[in-house]
């Protein structure tokens, strides 16, 4: 006779088949643009060029955040092949840290229920199913902040002086966090644990954490590239950590600007519908004869560890005039466990109180799984998906790809570029008007390196590339900078952008075309 699960395998069950879940729909959409076309091609990039010190846009310098993501990319890439599921691993593998860490902390602090819910409403969450598989920065940062605040709190309470092997995993994953994201890895867990050992009258036990070995630790892991990369590149620091982190945040001219309860709003629809249970953890208690997991008592520091948590990150992010939603990830752990206390007090003891939970945790899964399937054709005219397939057949190793107008940046990825686009603009002019678009990118970038920087060039150069043998145009549909230029024909025609060729034999009539029907990435759709 098959022997039953035991309740904590029947969690660990749990966690698995959510993370399957947000693997399943991690396969059902294409890139995202820009931000998954933008960081993708960047770790795509670093693992052809060979250059792991470099993150490179279109070849170009791109020092925006530090390179912790494109690492995993370009080792994930290497392992798994050059395909979207094998990016979306990053992100995925560290929302399942953040929800084991989730996990146990509640485990440890309440009971095997409380924890199993509380990571069940966390992996039902639209945080969980659609922010767990986007890449970007933000996943990875949330969860090494949650996982530094768990262990430095479980370190604090651990007796009169802090726990020296859990604070030694704090500093360390502040360090993760800070190569994820910048300072914010190591500024939102030191605020939050600031507030809350002032709020719990814990201030003195600082004195007694492993500073030394703790840093050392934290030394280790962070510092390397910064000094490596700023010795390569003197103007990294003060790029990085001023203008991309101090006057973003305490600038008022940057784009997503959003009013002050944005976050707020975002808790709501990246929580649906389990944060409306976090705001009554303090319930009433389990009647006489009820379910007995309902009367779980959590002691008050936690309790106020979580509010705390979340209430400084998002009075943190709030300040700033530029919001995004995937800001406020780092708060989802906290929350999640207050939704689990509150439901415990509230509703476990009710009528159908288990088919209610379950369908609403079907319901998020539909809503994840409508968003994935819809998102690929609503977007289709702004990526080059389709354009990026053709290009890979026709094009050979040693063509040249220009763009203009607007920035493609699906298309490097999905045609496994060689060599760095053309990009035609008026740089001069931009460098003096352009706002926080993708050109800043790319000539903030080209001051870094100016060998790389010789792929910005002028649109007059247009007409005399097409005149030439192997160049390829790409543009948006309409764009009036392909209008009426010499020696260009229209190649491809997508949902939203035109692949043009150059003058010169078609890339069926030369030779060697035919080489490139085995590359990877080549699907003739001609």
């Amino acid at each position: 006779m098959p022997t039953s699960l035991t309740e904590r395998q029947k969690s660990w069950l749990t966690l698995l088949g959510f993370w399957l879940v947000l693997l399943l729909l991690a396969m059902l959409r294409p890139l995202a643009v820009p931000d998954e076309g933008r960081y993708g091609e960047v770790g795509r990039w670093m693992l052809q060029s060979g250059d792991w010190l470099t993150p490179r846009l279109n070849g170009i310098p791109f020092f925006h955040k530090p390179p912790y993501l494109y690492w995993l990319e370009a080792i994930s890439l290497a392992t798994f092949g050059v395909n979207e599921l094998a990016l979306r691993l990053v992100p995925a593998l560290h929302v399942g840290l953040m929800l084991v860490a989730l996990y146990l902390s509640a485990r440890a602090i309440s009971s095997e229920q409380v924890a199993r819910r509380a990571a069940i409403m966390l992996g039902s969450s639209l945080a969980f199913l659609l922010g767990g598989q986007y890449i970007n920065h933000d996943m990875l940062v949330a969860t090494w902040i949650g996982v530094a605040i768990w262990c430095f709190a479980f370190s604090f309470m651990a007796g009169e002086k802090p726990d020296a092997v859990l604070a030694r995993f704090g500093f360390m994953a502040c360090a993760l966090g800070m190569l994820s994201k910048g300072l914010i890895g190591i500024a939102l867990p030191g605020m939050v644990m600031l507030v809350w050992l002032l709020w719990t009258h814990q201030l003195r036990k600082i004195l007694y954490l492993p500073w030394l070995s703790g840093l050392a630790l934290f030394a280790g892991i962070a510092l390397p590239w910064f000094v490596v990369a700023q010795q390569k590149y003197p103007q990294l620091f003060n790029y990085m950590f001023i203008g991309q982190q101090f006057n973003r945040y305490t600038a008022a001219t940057y784009n997503n600007p959003q009013p002050w309860w944005f976050y707020l709003a975002s808790v709501c629809l990246l929580l649906f519908p389990w944060v409306f249970f976090a705001v009554n953890p303090f319930g009433r208690k389990a009647q006489a004869g009820s379910d007995p997991t309902a009367s779980v008592s959590v002691s008050r520091p936690w309790l106020s560890l979580c509010w705390i948590w979340a209430g400084v990150i998002i009075a943190f992010f709030s300040v700033p005039h530029s919001k995004l939603i995937g800001y406020v990830l780092p708060v989802m752990p906290a929350l999640a466990l207050l939704a689990a206390l509150g439901w415990q007090r509230s509703m476990a003891q009710r009528r159908h109180a288990g088919r209610i939970f379950a369908a609403l945790c079907a319901l998020n899964i539909g809503i994840a799984l409508l968003i994935v399937t819809q998102v690929g054709p609503i977007t289709r005219d702004s990526r080059t998906q389709d354009v990026a397939r053709v290009l890979a057949c026709a094009q050979l190793p040693g063509d040249t790809v220009y763009v203009t107008n607007a920035y493609p940046y699906d298309l490097p990825f999905y045609a496994q570029l060689r060599k760095p686009m053309v990009v035609l603009e008026n740089w001069p002019f931009l460098r003096q008007q352009a706002g926080d678009g993708w050109q800043r990118e790319l000539f903030e970038g080209s001051d870094f390196d100016a060998q790389a920087a010789k792929v910005l060039r002028l649109p007059i150069e247009l007409n005399s590339a097409g005149v030439q043998a192997g160049n390829w145009l790409v543009a948006r549909i309409g764009s009036k900078s392909a209008e009426g230029l010499i020696g260009w024909k229209i190649y491809y025609q997508g949902a939203g952008w035109t692949l043009y060729q150059s003058a010169g034999p078609s890339a069926p009539e030369r030779p060697e075309a035919t080489e490139n029907k085995g590359l990877s990435g080549c699907k003739d759709q001609r």
